[in-house]
């Protein structure tokens, strides 16, 4: 039988963040007394030290840098330039076929 997966707030996972990492109590025992694993605690203070404040986004939500926003984009505008590009070449080919026929 499988068990319940549940799911914690943002705010939850960086309390527990915070106070594992103020505490004098072990990982384990921080854990322990949130009621929460402690491979899970582990996790999330991995998360938070390699993401910090962008850490723990939500199911299916995506926090980005600044950085990361402009390049989004940039990205955008370049395949939007793109398309409008490769439609021009096409209309412009059609014209040249139509004159030289």
């Amino acid at each position: 039988m499988e068990g319940i997966r549940r799911q914690y707030s943002e705010e939850f996972k960086k309390d527990a963040v915070s106070h594992s990492l103020t505490s004098e109590k072990t990982v384990e025992e921080v854990a322990r007394d949130l009621g929460i694993t402690h491979s899970n605690l582990r996790r999330w203070r991995a998360q938070y030290s390699k993401n910090g404040e962008l850490a723990f986004p939500g199911k299916d939500k995506q926090r980005l840098t600044p950085q990361e926003e402009e390049i989004r984009r940039l990205k955008k505008e370049l395949y939007e330039v793109s398309q409008e590009r490769d439609i021009l070449k096409k209309a412009l080919a059609i014209v040249r076929h139509e004159e030289t026929s």
